[in-house]
């Protein structure tokens, strides 16, 4: 259901440099400073985000996080002004301080998807890249304002390297808890942890449950699912159900649709009506959504569409936002 070209570029050969330097000051803050054992924790912080169910209206736009220029134009076109601004981050690539702090200045709450390619998850576990994680805990925390972040998303798809058929749930869990546990020890408390898994499509075994990932409820703050409308006949309850149901065995933590979108010949503003019918109906936090063309497969964009963006900022006046 996923696609490998979409929507990112990996940059970590242009930021090596940068790394470096951050790989040294880490390795002071490790060797003074940090108290990492591995053991789990009875509970997860009580978090740094509202939670309120039908709150959150994100976006990820292009170019982001090189440019806030895409979102701006995002939030002109639809009249609503994002809350959660989404980027991808490739293994290695530093916390983009800046373009949260831009993010933040819009009234909005960075989240990033780490991903890591072609990483070894058992090296993850083991302390292997325990440089790299505390430069990024580092800066994070020295941010100071709140911010989402998620590791290995979809990883009970197949199509990326840390995902299903490439990579146990034992070594995805124990990555996951590595990096949390780290994170927390260096005193990075502003984050909130999102677990991000993808609709499951259980014909001959394609995109299974998550349960199998699952880490704990000591090391989740929020779960996020990703789908999207790819053809009209499509409805939010089939296609966030079962999934929906399958993390409601695991935890009641609060669930953001963490990426999704309508395709342009779908039947765009019926679908978006029913996305925000179905966030409120089934009590989720909102929707992430992908404002951006994936090559190959679908235009999710609806700046050319009337209908669509009327049907957006309707479906906006019915969201009960953050602090009101």
């Amino acid at each position: 259901m996923k696609h490998d070209q979409r929507r990112r570029q990996a940059r970590p050969l242009r930021i090596v440099m940068a790394v470096a330097a951050l790989i040294v000051l880490a390795a002071v803050i490790v060797a003074v400073g940090r108290r990492h054992t591995g053991a789990p924790e009875a509970a997860p912080p009580p978090g740094t985000l509202p939670h309120t169910p039908a709150t959150y209206l994100g976006v990820y736009a292009e170019k982001v996080p090189v440019t806030y220029s895409g979102v701006a134009a995002f939030a002109s076109e639809t009249g609503v002004a994002p809350d959660v601004v989404m980027y991808y981050s490739s293994w290695y690539e530093q916390f983009h301080a800046s373009f949260a702090k831009t993010v933040v200045q819009h009234g909005a709450v960075p989240l990033i998807q780490i991903e890591p390619y072609h990483v070894s998850l058992a090296a993850i576990a083991a302390g292997q890249y325990d440089a790299y994680l505390s430069a990024y805990a580092s800066a994070v925390r020295l941010f100071g304002h709140p911010v989402i972040l998620s590791f290995g998303h979809e990883m009970n798809g197949n199509w990326y390297s840390w995902g299903h058929q490439h990579a146990s749930p034992t070594a995805f869990v124990a990555a996951w808890r590595h990096i949390v546990t780290l994170f927390r020890d260096l005193g990075a408390r502003n984050v909130t942890w999102m677990w991000t898994v993808n609709i499951i499509d259980l014909r001959h075994d394609k995109i299974p449950s998550p349960v199998p990932w699952w880490p704990g409820n000591s090391y989740v703050n929020w779960v996020g699912i990703d789908g999207y409308y790819f053809k009209s006949n499509y409805g939010f309850a089939p296609l966030f159900g079962p999934t929906i149901a399958q993390v409601r065995t695991l935890t009641h933590d609060p669930i953001l649709i963490s990426e999704t979108g309508v395709a342009s010949n779908a039947g765009q503003p019926g679908k978006i009506a029913d996305l925000y019918a179905g966030v409120k109906a089934y009590g989720l936090l909102g929707f992430i959504w992908y404002d951006a063309i994936d090559t190959n497969v679908a235009n999710y964009r609806i700046d050319n569409n009337p209908a669509a963006l009327a049907a957006f900022r309707q479906g906006a006046k019915t969201y009960k936002w953050p602090g009101t």
